[in-house]
């Protein structure tokens, strides 16, 4: 059982809406109802009576929400008191970022930023690597001064930006790759075909970039033909498959980067197969930290942006 379905179920008994829960706990309402499904089968009753609108609980329900309250709460009272036995100094930036990112886009911008702003001089930095909807939680339950995250008009954040500044750091194509053939060739090629489906490395159905494969399949309009066999929510692993030659993968394009200079991987479609994200960092408006309020001002005038994403005049420097 995992905490966060105990909250998922407080959100929906507050609201009463799969939806709009859905939308407060930064999740597709599938993703959101296969957690309060998982909730029900640990608990091992219904707690929800689907039958009627607004969404009522049952008798079981009832009697677990008052619990469930405690216990969320009894557990973020134990890591509040643990936290502040070892708080984060005031000179060290806290980052919660994807797995993905964290792995590849984050130390490149973060080697950037050091040459930029510091001069070469090493900043320290806390980094905890998450999937998206818990690194999102992080930044909101203030566990982080920063996040860095993916971003898609059909997949949002959704960050009051009232309370959330906004940087768009760049963007990331997700593409399939497939090992490659001694001539350079895909060892596993798109559309497939019905009577030989390619071998889909796939994404766990709750995770972001899973969504994203989703989204480019839909928008292709054109016949495919996957077979899913493996799935997990790590890009990175995703990728060792697809160099072992199990079959295609959709991976960032920042993670294949060396893979493909030593043709050890290669596209396994065109730009029909393609999507992209962008790559935007979030801040706490109400945040007080000498260190992260420096980093965002000097991250504004740079990007030619202010914390809402607008554009702002000429940039400066330091």
């Amino acid at each position: 059982m995992e905490i966060k379905w105990l909250e998922d179920f407080l959100s929906l008994a507050e609201t009463g809406s799969f939806s709009r829960s859905a939308e407060l706990r930064h999740v597709t309402q599938p993703a959101f109802s296969r957690r309060i499904r998982a909730l029900e089968n640990w608990i091992g009753a219904e707690l929800i009576d689907r039958s009627a609108y607004p969404t009522n609980l049952t008798l079981a329900g009832e009697n677990l929400r008052e619990r469930a309250a405690t216990i969320v709460q009894d557990v973020f009272d134990a890591r509040s008191t643990l936290r502040g036995q070892r708080p984060i100094p005031i000179d060290t930036l806290s980052f919660a970022v994807p797995h993905s990112l964290s792995l590849n886009f984050y130390p490149k911008w973060l080697t950037k930023l050091e040459r930029t702003y510091f001069d070469s001089a090493p900043i320290s930095t806390k980094l905890v690597a998450l999937n998206v909807h818990d690194a999102v939680m992080a930044l909101v339950e203030g566990n982080c001064d920063l996040l860095m995250c993916y971003h898609h008009p059909e997949q949002p954040i959704q960050l009051d930006p009232k309370r959330y500044a906004m940087l768009r750091l760049g963007s990331e194509h997700v593409r399939p790759y497939s090992k490659a053939n001694r001539d350079g060739s895909p060892m596993f090629a798109l559309p497939g075909k019905a009577s030989k489906p390619v071998p889909h490395l796939s994404y766990s159905p709750n995770a972001f970039l899973g969504r994203m494969v989703e989204i480019i399949l839909e928008s292709s309009r054109r016949s495919h033909f996957l077979h899913r066999i493996y799935e997990t929510d790590m890009a990175e692993a995703l990728k060792v498959m697809a160099v072992e030659g199990h079959g295609v993968a959709w991976l960032p394009e920042s993670a294949v980067q060396r893979e493909l200079k030593s043709r050890q991987l290669t596209l396994a479609g065109g730009e029909l197969w393609a999507g992209e994200m962008e790559i935007r960092l979030y801040r706490e408006r109400q945040a007080t930290k000498p260190l992260l309020d420096q980093v965002w001002r000097f991250l504004e005038a740079t990007l030619g942006e202010s914390g809402d994403g607008k554009k702002r005049g000429k940039p400066t420097t330091r």
